[in-house]
C-alpha cells in the first residue's frame, strides 16, 4: 500500500499539467531534487552542509569536553591521545570540542550574513534595475565604490574602526559583501522589467512596490541564492581571517581562525593545534562550493536541460 501511495505521489509531482500553483511548485522542487541527486559532488556538498548543521545543533552532546576549561597538565597532547581524539592545545583544551563548538560560531556568521548582505543587495539591485535613470546611476555608483575595494581589506578597516568583536565582525562582512548581489539582481531585473507579463501587471494598476516585491524579486532569487551559496566559503575565510588577526571573535571562544592563530607558533612541533581547525575550514568551505555548483545546475534555467 505504501508503494502504491509513493507511486501515486510521484505521478502527482511529475504531472505535466498541474491543477494548482502548489502542485506546480512542489513538482518543480521535486524535479530539482532529482537533478541534484544525480550530481554526486553536489550531494557531497549537501552532506557536509547538513553535517555542519547537525554538529552545531547537538554540540553540547557531541563535544567530549568543555571547550573553554583549561587543563595545563594535559597541554599539547597529540591526536589519538586517551580522551582527546584530535589532541589538545597550549592550554590543555580539547581541540575536537573546540572545533565542534566553533561550528556554532561559523554557522551563526553564515546565517547573519545570509539575512543581511544578500537581502540588502537584492533590494538595491532590483530598485536600480526597475526604475533606471538617476536612481540606477546613483545606486550603481555606490555599488561600484564598494566593489573597488577588496572585501578583506575593507572588512579589516571597518573592524579597526568599530573595534574587535563578534558583532562588529559580522557587520563588517555584511557591509563589504552586499555589492555583488546588487549587480546580479540589477542584471536579472533588466531582463524582466520590460517583459510582457510585467507590462500586463502594470496595466492592471499594480504599484511599483508590488511589482518589485511580488514579481521581480522572485525572478532574481535563484541567481542570488546561487551566488550566496558560492560566497559562503569566502565569508568563512574572511571571518577566520579576522579571528586570526584578533579582530573577530575574542578568546577564549572557540573560533576556528583564532584557533589557527593560537597554534601557529607550534606549527612545526605540535602541528595538530593549527592543522585541525584549518581542516575544518577547508572541509566546510569545500562543502558550500560543491553545494553552490549543484544549486546552479538546479536553479539556473539555462542548465535545466543539461
Amino acid at each position: 500500500m505504501s508503494a502504491q501511495a509513493s507511486n501515486s505521489l510521484t505521478r502527482w509531482l511529475r504531472d505535466p499539467n498541474p491543477a494548482s500553483r502548489r502542485q506546480a511548485r512542489l513538482g518543480q522542487a521535486w524535479m530539482g531534487w532529482l537533478r541534484m541527486r544525480r550530481n554526486p559532488l553536489a550531494m557531497i556538498g549537501l552532506s557536509i552542509t547538513v553535517l555542519l548543521l547537525l554538529v552545531a545543533a547537538f554540540a553540547p552532546w557531541l563535544a567530549p569536553h568543555d571547550p573553554i576549561t583549561q587543563s595545563l597538565p594535559n597541554r599539547l597532547m597529540p591526536p589519538l591521545s586517551p580522551g582527546h581524539l584530535m589532541g589538545t592545545d597550549d592550554f590543555g583544551r580539547d581541540i575536537l570540542s573546540r572545533i565542534i563548538y566553533g561550528s556554532r560560531i561559523t554557522l551563526t556568521i553564515i546565517v547573519l550574513f545570509t539575512l543581511t548582505a544578500p537581502v540588502f543587495g537584492l533590494l538595491v539591485g532590483t530598485v536600480a534595475g526597475y526604475f533606471g535613470g538617476w536612481t540606477d546611476e546613483i545606486l550603481m555608483r555606490i555599488t561600484d565604490i564598494f566593489l573597488a575595494f577588496p572585501k578583506l581589506i575593507l572588512a579589516l578597516a571597518l573592524v579597526s574602526v568599530l573595534g574587535p568583536g563578534f558583532q562588529n565582525a559580522v557587520l563588517a562582512i555584511a557591509i563589504t559583501s552586499w555589492s555583488p548581489y546588487a549587480r546580479v539582481a540589477r542584471a536579472e531585473t533588466l531582463t524582466v522589467r520590460n517583459s510582457d507579463y510585467i507590462a500586463s501587471i502594470r496595466l492592471q494598476g499594480a504599484s511599483s512596490l508590488r511589482i518589485i516585491l511580488g514579481h521581480v524579486i522572485p525572478m532574481c532569487l535563484p541567481s542570488v541564492i546561487i551566488r550566496a551559496t558560492l560566497d559562503m566559503a569566502g565569508v568563512i575565510l574572511i571571518a577566520a581571517g579576522l579571528g586570526f588577526l584578533g579582530l573577530g571573535v575574542q578568546p577564549p571562544m572557540p573560533e576556528w581562525g583564532q584557533m589557527i592563530s593560537a597554534g601557529r607558533k607550534y606549527l612545526f612541533e605540535q602541528w595538530w593545534v593549527a592543522t585541525m581547525p584549518g581542516l575544518a575550514i577547508f572541509v566546510v568551505s569545500l562543502g558550500f562550493n560543491l553545494l553552490g555548483d549543484g544549486l546552479r545546475d538546479v536553479l539556473d534555467p539555462r542548465s535545466a536541460g543539461k
